[in-house]
């Protein structure tokens, strides 16, 4: 009886590249479209819900309610200054920092945000235990966007050399929700006599509510070099005569302005959180998305940048570092931080390219999931390990063909 040879053992190479693929990690998938955004129950560790909690222990509602008491009494320190904390103040930080309202964190999109951050900010001082942290965002840091259904046949109305810029104002209005929004600030924002104040709130509320492909599409439309009507149109976005103030303030001023406001405040340290340049090739502390949305948070607030040209895509605050006296190098850092951040430039830029894509793009159909198709580009880029997957299965499919 003949015994049938036995299988040859794989070589070591091959060996090798079957455990390179092991260790892969799986690709993360598109959002599906039906996926919620977060809510309070959503969240890891709510400042709502963490306040709940510390009203059923007697020690810790009594502690916090005493820490709420001393906010009156401790002024917001800039990053220059020492805080000056009383000492009361500091024992009832001490008595919090083992309870759920250390770590406690909001969302942007969440109901009741604003009640959540004044707990945080609360609370703030309980964590540091006086100690100034500016660079601890109090938005917990999760994909909230859906994928975006956009169809270009809707858009052949319009003529076709129209600028992109007109095209994704064609795009909101053509969706209820973007339009109404849209027109909403956009009231509020005209005229003559148009109030400030109604003005932010109105955008504010548009860069909160409305999709965020819109909403980006709108303000971070691409342009021509050499078409400055398409530049205006997208300068003109914020209704910057309204929403920016008549006369450029100090820096410092707007900053310390913006400090009084606990929203106000948690966007500007979101976005420094995340658009911190890591060097200065333009690389974010964070993704270059995380970036843009913590850009687009501080839109209708007292730190409201915008673009300063129409020819260009530079952004900056709409304020100047004249008599700052002895604090002249800070706010030369607070305006480049805006006009001069290659992580934040590049995020813009790399935002455009994308949007332009979109156009100038043979699609397998009109309409299509836009989020879908940029996530699943981002999350490639995003990982090292992307390319070195057709790297090792091409080379294990020949090696496995030979054997």
């Amino acid at each position: 009886m003949v015994r049938p040879p036995s299988p040859r053992p794989l070589p070591p190479v091959v060996l090798l590249l079957l455990l390179l693929l092991l260790l892969l990690p799986p690709s993360p998938l598109p959002l599906a479209a039906g996926d919620p955004l977060p809510t309070e129950s959503r969240l890891m560790n709510s400042c709502l819900q963490a306040r709940r909690k510390c009203q059923a222990d007697p020690i810790c509602s009594a502690a916090y309610h005493h820490l709420d008491s001393c906010t009156s009494s401790i002024s917001t320190p800039l990053p220059s200054e020492e805080p000056s904390v009383p000492a009361d103040c500091l024992e009832a930080a001490q008595q919090l920092r083992n309870s759920s309202l250390i770590g406690c964190m909001c969302h942007r999109r969440m109901k009741n945000q604003v009640a959540c951050l004044d707990i945080y900010w609360t609370v703030h001082r309980a964590r540091s235990l006086g100690n100034y942290e500016l660079d601890v965002s109090p938005y917990e840091d999760t994909v909230t966007s859906k994928p975006w259904k956009m169809n270009l046949s809707k858009l052949n109305m319009l003529k076709p050399d129209s600028d992109l810029c007109l095209k994704f104002a064609m795009l909101c209005t053509l969706n209820d929700k973007c339009d109404r929004l849209r027109k909403a600030y956009g009231e509020a924002c005209s005229g003559p006599h148009c109030q400030r104040q109604v003005c932010l709130r109105q955008l504010l509320t548009f860069f909160e509510k409305a999709a965020e492909p819109h909403a980006q599409g709108l303000l971070l439309c691409p342009c021509a070099p050499n078409d400055r009507g398409c530049g205006e149109r997208r300068r003109n976005t914020i209704a910057p005569s309204c929403a920016l103030p008549p006369v450029a303030p100090n820096c410092l001023e707007l900053r310390r302005l913006c400090f009084s406001d606990p929203l106000c405040r948690s966007r500007l340290v979101d976005f420094q959180t995340h658009c911190h340049p890591m060097d200065i090739l333009g690389t974010c502390a964070t993704e270059q998305s995380r970036c843009l949305r913590a850009y687009l948070g501080l839109i209708g607030t007292a730190m409201t940048p915008n673009f300063v040209s129409n020819v260009n895509t530079s952004v900056a605050l709409s304020c100047t570092c004249r008599g700052s006296g002895n604090l002249q190098e800070e706010c030369e850092q607070l305006e480049g931080f805006f006009s001069h951040n290659p992580c934040l430039t590049e995020a813009i830029a790399a935002k455009m390219r994308f949007h332009s894509q979109l156009f100038y793009q043979d699609w397998p159909h009109p309409t299509f999931a836009v989020m879908a198709h940029q996530n699943e580009n981002r999350a490639l880029r995003s990982q090292p390990w992307a390319p070195s997957l057709f790297s090792c299965t091409l080379p294990l499919i020949l090696l496995l063909s030979l054997w």
